[in-house]
């Protein structure tokens, strides 16, 4: 064997080894990209955890330098801003008088301390002489609530004349006085009483089994069965028609919100305990005449519920990038811009404190949207045809040179995961993010429909779960009653003990256009469902 076969020899293992160190430095440098990636993953986990729960974002100095590449269009979007006339808000300061004025609608007694006639000057003995009083403190005293039995009670007549000789009836009458229809046959339950469950569960988040202590406290043995048992009843039988009514007058408004969170119910045929299930939120559009909010619960998060939900619905509907709303036919999707700038912020990466780094793209492209936020915050005045003009024109720019930034970023070297899908989501949705431009009353985010589901998904935390199909329906009506109350200004619990003392007596299945009376915009709901706005140095 000659040298030159020798070394050619000696060099092929090498060069395998050589092969394979390259191999393992690849998969070294895709792991530790994962690695990466899960340790920001982790730490946004941490911050939405822990952190400020609020997206704002504080203005930033030299905010504008993201357009250093394109000055001349930096400079035409700023003169657009300056055309904008915003009416200019001045905090006023607190005004005397605020405790009176809150405390004046409620019931007040006194209580006066006087001075015995028996008692003498302290200094010197001498006699006392009143002269006036004086008030030492203002206090706010609580009584708590108390149960009362009550036993209805109605007279019997007897007729006179029928059952005699002379008389064409042959039979005895006996006539008893009218009497308001139960609103739950052999029960205990009051309009009041089921009104403080439902009040309790689904207005201030306490669930069943807490309440049943508190009104065993109170002297009644109320078990959290029977109280579930009255929410699903009166539910369906004294609620739903105004529930139904509500989702039948969404559908001719012009413009709505929709989204959808989930829920788990235990017992649906086919699904196991631990499965979820989805609560799905239509709003009325800020513009409407009606504000109105509807709960909808189904097994499924399928787009086939959207199309059923909405197939009466033609008109502009705001929601986030979910595929299931291209199943609905007639309608004009409009996407909200949050969504995208909560995808921004996933892509910023944080230190271990869980601070932002700074100079991110991710950053840079929040920047952008809280820009195009805010000149939606200096439009708030407007009418809805001065709002499309000025959109067509500054935020028409801003959009122009965010999507020249969101394509020269894609084509940029990236490790950041995150930041490739913010950028990807953007760019897949360019059509129905723009859509807002078509029209002055449409919003750019779905804040409002959100603002409307926060509320069932903070009790959510607390009940945890509906145990039956039957006990879901009923929070989602429940749900759709207190919201459309809070919405509308109204006495959520007042609100719910009319409808229960209303609605049992009156024949709403033959005359369902008496329903309209009890909704909660309605002008003819009596002045006890609606809140008591006096407080107005308050405010």
């Amino acid at each position: 064997m000659t040298e030159q076969e020798e070394l050619q020899m000696l060099r092929e293992p090498v060069k395998k080894q050589q092969e394979e160190l390259e191999k393992k430095d690849q998969i070294i440098e895709k792991q530790r990209i994962q690695i990466d990636n899960m340790v920001q993953a982790l730490l946004h986990a941490r911050k939405k955890l822990y952190g400020p729960s609020s997206e704002a974002t504080g203005q930033c100095r030299g905010q504008m330098s993201l357009f250093e590449n394109m000055p001349e269009l930096a400079k035409e979007l700023l003169r657009e801003q300056k055309k904008i006339t915003v009416r200019p808000y001045k905090r006023t300061a607190r005004q005397p008088g605020i405790r009176e004025e809150m405390l004046q609608g409620l019931p007040r007694e006194v209580e006066e301390y006087i001075i015995n006639p028996e008692d003498t000057c302290t200094e010197c003995g001498g006699e006392l002489k009143v002269i006036g009083r004086e008030i030492v403190r203002t206090e706010v005293e609580y009584q708590p609530a108390k149960l009362i039995v009550k036993q209805i009670i109605r007279q019997v007549a007897k007729c006179t004349q029928c059952g005699k000789g002379d008389s064409p009836h042959e039979k005895e009458h006996f006539q008893k006085a009218a009497v308001p229809h139960a609103v739950l046959s052999h029960s205990l339950a009051t309009p009041s009483l089921a009104a403080q469950v439902m009040y309790q569960k689904f207005m201030m988040g306490v669930p069943f089994n807490r309440q049943e202590k508190d009104w065993y406290r109170l002297g009644l043995v109320l078990p959290r069965s029977n109280m579930a048992n009255w929410t699903i009843r009166c539910s369906e039988e004294w609620l739903k028609p105004v529930y139904d009514r509500i989702h039948q007058i969404q559908m001719e408004c012009r413009y709505l919100h929709m989204d959808e969170t989930r829920i788990q119910c235990n017992k649906e045929a086919g699904k196991k305990a631990s499965s979820e299930s989805f609560i799905w939120v239509i709003r009325s559009g800020g513009s409407e005449e009606f504000q109105s909010v509807y709960f909808y619960y189904s097994q499924t998060r399928n787009g086939d519920i959207a199309r059923s939900l909405l197939e009466e619905f033609h008109g502009y509907l705001t929601t986030d990038a979910y595929a299931g709303y291209e199943k609905v036919e007639g309608i004009i999707r409009n996407l909200c811009w949050a969504h995208v700038r909560r995808y921004m912020i996933d892509s910023i990466p944080l230190d271990n404190n869980g601070k932002e780094l700074k100079g991110s793209k991710g950053a840079e492209g929040r920047e952008y949207i809280n820009l195009l936020f805010r000149l939606e915050e200096e439009m708030a005045g407007m009418s809805a045809e001065e709002r499309q003009e000025k959109r067509q024109t500054a935020s028409r720019m801003l959009l122009d040179v965010f999507w020249t930034w969101v394509e020269k970023t894609s084509q940029m070297h990236t490790t950041n995961e995150k930041l490739t899908e913010a950028l990807n989501y953007a760019s897949n949705q360019k059509k129905y993010l723009e859509t807002f431009l078509e029209d002055g009353n449409l919003p750019i985010s779905n804040n409002l429909c959100e603002a409307s589901i926060r509320p069932f998904a903070t009790g959510r935390r607390a009940w945890l779960f509906a145990d039956t199909p039957k006990g879901a329906q009923a929070n989602a009506i429940l749900y759709t009653m207190v919201e459309n109350a809070r919405i509308n200004e109204l006495d959520a619990y007042e609100y719910l003990k009319y409808l229960l003392s209303e609605m049992p007596n009156i024949d709403f299945h033959n005359h369902p256009d008496l329903i309209d009376r009890y909704l909660p915009w309605s002008k003819e709901l009596p002045d006890q469902c609606r809140l008591k706005r006096k407080h107005t140095k308050l405010l």
